[in-house]
């Protein structure tokens, strides 16, 4: 099927006062009856190609009767396609400012029409439209790549076709199956229009209406401009792009295919039904833009890569569990009846028999067993070729995407920056443009403050901590009175959870460092946005990470040997409740939101008010995107990852708790953009940015925490040294279960206490009582710890190698990709090269014939 074509809308006279007299006529809005003659049929219409909607066809631009007023993303006229929408009240004092803005928009060729809201009559509507010389112009002046025409017998090597093209039809979203080029007027023949409706999709049309606003002027001056600075000033009230259409369909998407894009991203991507099946990400980079395609092309690469990790969690988990009986350290304690252990605090605790401790000792081998160290060297791997492996896929995506020649456009001075340091100027070292300047004194002064700023605040999360430690040490004792014989035989696991329920709740409580990171990033004045962005994420990463690992830190390091069960149930409790309240927040809070927007508007205007609502006005009651676009979902994910990472080797299973979150996390980011807030501006972007190097920094710390939780808390050192030093398999060159016969009461040392007959003991390396040295440490004690830091230096030294040879042998780019990118370079470059000759010789021919005519006619 051919593209429709359609006949290019005719200007529409702007409108420059905010009086009612200019609105159009909300009641009236549609086409006349013969503007509808003119066209028919669905006002979208798709066909979707099996279930994983990998296809999409001919975009139908007109509307049928009855629906263009609810459905069609048109001026009144029908024709002009609305690229972008402006909302301001009537009762703002900030006319003047608008009133400048909007004569300059007219001025830089965009088209406006105005419409009051149907639900408020202080609220109106700005409709822009970009017609076709405006975005021509603007395509070449920002580089965008459009789809190029090139001779097919150019594209063979060596009998291969390097790239396949339909003749026939363009398809909607197989646009990369032909060559780009950055657009030019000049030679606008070259490129493949088979309609100029549809040549620039929506998402590029709206893109370059955003351009153009940020740089029209509201006010006489040099830098009293953009769109952003008016939003800011409460000039305008809202901005932003109109969705495609609603997402649900009239009729079932496998019979009559998807309404819209909107209708097949959430039937193929953001409907919970589909949670199995791969993301269209084309269609996503196409709808929302190559910044949020990136996006979930990450996430969706880091769920995948997690079925790995999760599956060999899960079966170390397992190992422990069928290894569970012959567990030799355990038996030994379940059997040690006769064993007086010494009270766990000072009031209320009782002496315990060993035995007491057999529930404890089995789960702990759960967790802390022979297959610890290969699943902390595993998951180092992992997190290398998980990144490593991410390069390659960027690459693709950028080459499929046409991002790899794409750079970021210089970032304009952020308008606080501007105001502050305005009054001295100095030249841009690569403009030539005078611009505000900040001395050099001025702006390390502002770091330093805020540099102490971020360490207060850290410090505020120790001081935190040590509350939780306190609580640990009063409980305790409490626990051990407690009336009900369950806690107060349990009384240790019973203050771990408890304590690692209260640190939950502080640090949901301590969230609020993000005003204190928006209030020391401001201080630090940053230049441009780029910047500001920079220095406020990772200042909110710091934050997060402290808060929540602080405590975690604390148990593994400084809680004492032998503590891994309590490290990992707080990891696996705040894991849980973390990953629950954030996927509750980011679904709960919207939902709600909208459910009251429609509740209000279904008592004001009747049940089927919102199905009459223009499309404008659906989307406008509907919530905005973050105020930092998508800064909440990479921080979510990056301290995901951290917990998935850092302290694995105490709880294996959290790489599966991860992937099963994730799988849920896709789909709830699909539904919330699809369905409940306004479609964000599409940006384009060739990575994830600075979460990368964070990343990186995580993998790097991840593998020194292990090494250290495997040395220091985990019970993996003393054993091992006690099977092949002091043992019955001693000198034996083996350590098997069996070699650990005796290893419980090696590990106990003998403690006397004065008011009682009895002798208490407790785990540590001391020599007795009568002994020469009474409690002095003995020579196990230093094989221990001599053992325990030559694993720490051996184990990060192997991994670091492991590391650093795996990222040398995976290169960045494919070399297929690699070839594929050379050639179709070399072959875009002759094709302009030979199209250029054909446009020289084309002129010279015409240049000749005209002067042959003129010397004919002279006498």
């Amino acid at each position: 099927n051919m593209l429709l074509e359609t006949e290019r809308s005719e200007s529409i006279s702007s409108l420059s006062k905010d009086d009612d007299s200019t609105l159009q006529n909300p009641v009236t809005h549609g086409s006349s009856t013969d503007d509808h003659k003119s066209y028919s049929g669905l006002c979208i219409l798709f066909t979707v190609c099996d279930s994983y909607c990998l296809s999409l066809t001919n975009f139908m631009s007109a509307c049928s009767q009855g629906m263009c007023k609810s459905t069609c993303l048109h001026f009144s006229d029908g024709k002009s396609r609305i690229d972008y929408i402006l909302v301001y009240r009537k009762s703002s004092s900030q006319s003047e400012k608008r009133e400048i803005f909007e004569r300059n928009i007219r001025a830089e060729g965009l088209h406006m029409e105005k419409e009051a809201s149907l639900t408020n009559s202080d609220v109106i509507f700005l409709k822009v439209h970009a017609p076709w010389d405006v975005l021509c112009r603007y395509a070449e002046l920002m580089n965008i790549r459009m789809p190029f025409r090139y001779d097919r017998s150019c594209v063979y090597t060596g009998g291969k076709e390097i790239l396949k093209f339909n003749r026939d039809a363009l398809p909607d979203l197989k646009e990369n199956e032909s060559f780009t080029a950055p657009f030019s007027q000049s030679r606008i023949h070259h490129f493949i229009i088979h309609n100029k409706d549809t040549f620039f999709n929506n998402a590029t049309r709206s893109r370059i209406v955003h351009h153009i606003l940020q740089w029209v002027k509201y006010e006489e001056g040099q830098h009293k401009m953009g769109l952003n600075r008016l939003i800011n000033n409460s000039s305008y009230e809202a901005a932003f792009p109109l969705h495609e259409g609603s997402y649900h369909g009239r009729n079932p998407i496998r019979t009559h295919g998807a309404e819209n894009h909107r209708h097949l991203l959430y039937e193929c991507w953001a409907w919970w039904g589909v949670w199995y099946k791969y993301q269209p990400l084309d269609l996503i980079r196409r709808y929302f833009g190559e910044m949020i395609g990136l996006y979930f092309a990450w996430l969706g690469w880091y769920t995948g890569m997690l079925f790995p990790a999760a599956l060999v969690g899960l079966l170390v988990f397992l190992y422990g569990v069928f290894t569970l009986e012959q567990c030799q350290v355990s038996n030994e304690i379940c059997q040690a009846s006769d064993i007086i252990m010494c009270p766990i605090c000072d009031q209320y605790c009782p002496y315990l028999r060993l035995s007491d401790s057999c529930i404890y000792a089995k789960v702990t081998h759960l967790f802390d067993n022979g297959a610890t160290v290969f699943f902390a060297v595993f998951m180092a791997v992992w997190a290398t070729v998980f990144l490593e492996f991410w390069k390659r896929r960027r690459a693709v995506l950028a080459y499929d995407w046409d991002l790899v020649d794409w750079e970021e456009e210089e970032d304009e001075i952020r308008p606080q920056f501007e105001v502050k340091y305005s009054k001295k100027e100095r030249a841009n070292p690569i403009s030539g443009k005078p611009e505000p300047y900040q001395a050099f004194s001025d702006k390390y002064s502002r770091l330093i403050v805020s540099t102490s700023g971020i360490f207060f605040m850290i410090l505020v999360v120790i001081a935190a901590v040590s509350g939780i430690v306190i609580y640990r040490v009063i409980t305790v004792s409490t626990f051990a009175a407690f009336g009900w014989a369950l806690i107060r035989n349990n009384s240790q696991v019973a203050t771990t959870g408890t304590a690692v329920c209260i640190n939950f709740c502080v640090i949901m409580l301590l969230n609020l460092y993000e005003k204190v990171a928006l209030l020391l990033t401001n201080l630090e004045q940053p230049r441009t946005e780029s910047e500001w962005e920079n220095s406020f994420t990772l200042k909110m990463f710091l934050f997060q990470f402290v808060n929540l690992n602080s405590s975690t830190f604390y148990i593994a390091f400084f809680l004492g040997s032998g503590c891994l069960i309590d490290l990992c149930m707080q990891m696996g409790i705040i894991m849980v409740l973390k990953q629950t309240w954030n996927n509750f927040v980011e679904l709960g809070y919207p939902l709600i939101q909208n459910w009251w927007t429609q509740r209000r508007l279904r008592r004001e205007h009747g049940q089927n008010a919102k199905s009459s609502f223009p499309q404008w006005e659906r989307d406008y009651n509907l919530q905005p995107m973050n105020a930092y676009g998508l800064f909440d979902e990479y921080l979510e994910m990056i301290l995901q990852f951290g917990f998935t990472t850092i302290f694995v080797a105490a709880f294996p299973l959290a790489p599966l708790l991860a992937l099963l979150n994730n799988v849920i996390e896709i789909r709830l980011d699909a539904y919330k953009f699809v369905t409940q807030w306004r479609r964000p501006l599409p940006s384009q972007a060739k990575d994830i940015g600075i979460w990368y190097g964070i990343l990186e920094g995580i993998g790097i710390l991840s593998v020194i925490t292990n090494a250290f939780v495997i040395a220091v808390t985990s019970d993996f050192i003393p054993r091992l040294v006690y099977a092949y030093k002091y043992g019955p398999c001693a000198g034996q060159g083996r350590a098997g279960q069996g070699c650990l016969m005796g290893y419980v009461n090696a590990s106990l040392s003998i403690f006397l206490v004065s008011d009682f007959e009895n002798r208490s003991e407790y785990r540590d390396y001391r020599e007795p009582p009568d002994s020469a040295e009474p409690y002095a440490y003995t020579l196990q004690f230093w094989h221990v710890l001599a053992a325990r830091l030559a694993f720490i230096i051996v184990f990060e030294h192997m991994v670091f190698a492991i590391k650093t040879l795996i990222a040398y042998l995976i290169p960045d780019l494919p070399k297929d990709l690699r070839d594929r990118m050379r050639r179709e370079k070399y072959l875009i470059q002759e094709m302009m090269y030979e199209a250029e000759l054909e446009r020289l010789q084309k002129e010279k021919n015409e240049k000749m014939k005209k002067n042959r005519a003129h010397y004919n006619e002279w006498p």
